[in-house]
């Protein structure tokens, strides 16, 4: 087994050149970690779907907004057929006097085209808090949604990364299962070779040695191969990719993050400001406030300015000036003055009142428990990076150890000074220890994510053209 062992440690060499690279589709898509969250927020479907409630608080805000001026100002108009006059032959009034000819009657036989125009205007001059209540929990109420659109933001952003990296883990994995099938490869030859010569180093049970290790080499790259498709499919759905289109991590190689851990205030107040949950409930019970003094308001008399107008018109009628007659065919009347408004149903009003105070101190006791609960979010997630970060270093220097260990039996054996069987297990503990320290980089990577989104600043860090801070 000593030439097989020893062409397994060169193949194990760093720059040995079997691992080539992968050569580039012509559709294939670099993407680094930035550019991928940043993509993924542009083109959400669910991240757009949330916009849109946030739409629809501005166009009701707007509306509140208006409804201070001219609250009620409506057209409304009627056509039909109306009657003619019937003026006796031997009218001596004039058309302006016909009211005091008591012959004249309405003429049914011969109808008119009739047509009448009503405008009537209110305008709101003092509501006691209605319409400013009203205009300031539609503006808070654009809040909520605002908060709520970030929150899908910042859950968008957190998957998006971990389907990132854990292409990047399936990257890394499916490249030492192939250097893995290549040592084999080169094992296979070379002991059919030193067979085929009658080396007394090796025999047949070396040969079925390599056949059964390669049968579950095979299992494990299926594996390998079938996982990387998933996480590269996965990643192409999150952006709304075609099926033509294939992803590359343009950060190279899983590497850990550049991320300094601050202590753990620094993340709970960061939090306090910026968490969507806390700015969500915040807004929702200022609106609240609001509408509790909106209700308040009906137990006052209502200032208002009003205004109405008719104009109706029938053909061949005619106008008559006295104040004391009117024609409902033919006119012209104007009102415009000062008027109050009270509902004098009390006991609704307090009713409503006490609706709108239980509502209010609903959301209040939800902005409490928001705040706990990003407390313990924040504290988990932090816990959860140091757990990575001592579990990423100690694979770091377990993996360094198996490397000195894999040298210093090589040297060992190459001096003929070395045990056949350490210098196997220090081979497969080397394989295994690259694949755990890409667990642990994973791992890792996501604890940060993680934190950032429990603090509430990955989507603004991405937005401005970073991650961590």
């Amino acid at each position: 087994m000593r030439p097989l062992l020893l062409l397994c440690m060169w193949l194990l060499m760093p720059g040995s050149g079997l691992l080539e690279a992968r050569a580039q589709s012509a559709d294939t898509l670099r993407l680094t970690l930035i550019q991928t969250l940043q993509r993924a927020l542009e083109v959400s479907p669910d991240l757009r779907a949330v916009a849109s409630r946030l739409d629809f608080a501005e166009a009701r805000y707007d509306q509140a907004r208006a409804s201070r001026f001219l609250t009620q100002f409506q057209l409304q108009t009627a056509h039909a057929l109306g009657p003619g006059l019937k003026i006796p032959e031997d009218n001596t009034f004039s058309t302006e006097a016909l009211y005091l000819n008591p012959e004249v009657r309405n003429d049914w036989r011969n109808v008119r085209p009739f047509n009448q125009l009503e405008i009537q205007l209110i305008q709101p001059l003092w509501t006691w808090g209605e319409l400013s209540g009203q205009i300031r929990a539609a503006r808070y109420g654009t809040e909520v949604e605002a908060a709520g659109t970030r929150q899908k933001a910042l859950e968008v952003a957190a998957r998006t990364g971990e389907l990132y990296f854990s292409l990047q883990l399936t990257e890394a994995l499916l490249r030492l299962a192939r250097e893995t099938g290549e040592i084999l490869d080169r094992a296979k030859e070379e002991v059919n070779r030193l067979l085929q010569e009658g080396d007394p180093t090796v025999d047949d049970a070396d040969l079925f040695q390599l056949r059964i290790t390669e049968q579950e080499y095979l299992q494990r790259v299926v594996e390998a191969e079938e996982r990387h498709r998933i996480a590269r499919s996965a990643l192409a759905r999150q952006l709304l990719l075609p099926d033509s289109v294939v992803i590359d991590p343009a950060e190279g190689p899983l590497a850990p993050l550049s991320f300094t851990l601050q202590p753990l205030e620094t993340y709970l107040e960061l939090a306090e400001a910026n968490r969507p949950e806390i700015q969500q409930a915040r807004a929702g019970l200022a609106a609240r406030e609001a509408l509790v003094d909106v209700a308040r308001s009906d137990y006052y008399p209502k200032l208002f300015l009003g205004i109405s107008g008719r104009w109706t018109y029938t053909a061949g009628r005619y106008r008559q000036p006295n104040p004391y007659i009117s024609d409902p065919y033919l006119g012209e009347s104007l009102r415009a003055g000062l008027g109050f408004r009270l509902n004098l149903n009390f006991g609704q009003t307090r009713a409503r009142v006490e609706q709108a105070r239980a509502q209010r101190n609903e959301v209040a006791y939800q902005l409490e428990a928001a705040r706990q609960l990003v407390r313990f979010e924040v504290e988990e997630a932090y816990r959860n990076v140091r757990i990575a970060q001592a579990a990423l270093e100690a694979r770091d220097r377990a993996l360094t150890i198996s490397k000195e260990w894999l040298r210093t039996e090589q040297i060992n054996f190459d001096l003929d000074l070395g045990d056949t069987e350490n210098l196997v297990r220090a081979v497969r503990e080397n394989l295994e220890l690259q694949a755990r320290y890409y667990e642990a980089v994973y791992n890792y990577n996501r604890a940060v994510l993680r934190l950032q989104r429990a603090v509430g600043v990955l989507d603004l860090n991405v937005r401005r053209g970073t991650l961590v801070e």
